[in-house]
């Protein structure tokens, strides 16, 4: 007799479509993998902001909440919306004491990301618009600009060449990552609690996902 598995709930707010899109095949490819422990349901809004997640949510229980979202450049305008996305997130665990906000963010985008399913990527870059290179590489694709890349249907397509043993790979390069930067000596910046590193490549995106594999079994 088949034992019916139990579900786990993750919730996540994220600044585009797909990031959406991403959690989706995520969520797909757990609960088709028979040797999960769990399946599992992923809440994912698309909302830059996020205090208005929480102020959205009507929940009784402790909950952790992951926001996704880019670091994008140096430069000022980028720097103020950063940490003011920081702030909103201090500001959402004050404003709902049962809510955990966790920082999910890519430096420079989620395309860092993305490009770590199949392979390592350390080189710093001047500018975001530089990950096409690495996405048409990784992924055996011909986008001319990253817009195209992000069009549904198009990264869709990607997301069918992303399978669980990918993601555990991202994962493990992810972390690599994050221990050269830690191992170069870089400085780990603190604001309102939160850590991040100001220079690219870096990222956080990667615990929220490596903590549902392990709650599920797969890792």
């Amino acid at each position: 007799m088949t034992v019916k598995k139990t579900n786990r709930k993750y919730y996540f707010s994220v600044e585009g479509e797909t990031e959406k899109w991403y959690l989706d095949w995520i969520k797909q490819l757990i609960n088709n993998d028979p040797s999960a422990t769990h399946t599992v349901t992923v809440d994912c809004k698309k909302e830059k902001n996020p205090l208005k997640r929480a102020k959205s949510l009507t929940i009784l229980d402790k909950t952790v909440i992951t926001h996704w979202f880019d670091y994008e450049s140096d430069e000022d305008v980028h720097i103020r919306q950063f940490k003011e996305t920081l702030d909103a997130l201090k500001e959402s665990t004050t404003f709902k004491k049962q809510i955990k906000y966790n920082l999910g963010y890519s430096n420079f985008t989620f395309e860092l990301w993305m490009i770590l399913h199949k392979r390592s990527y350390n080189a710093a870059l001047a500018h975001r618009r530089q990950y096409l290179q690495g996405i048409n590489s990784a992924f055996g694709e011909n986008f001319a600009e990253l817009s195209d890349y992000k069009e549904e249907a198009s990264f869709k397509r990607v997301l069918r060449k992303i399978s669980l043993d990918d993601v555990r790979s991202a994962i493990v390069r992810a972390k690599g990552i994050m221990k050269r930067n830690e191992e170069a000596g870089l400085i780990l910046h603190q604001y309102k609690g939160y850590k991040y590193y100001k220079e690219n490549p870096s990222l956080l995106v990667h615990e929220s996902i490596e903590n549902m594999l392990k709650d599920c079994g797969l890792i």
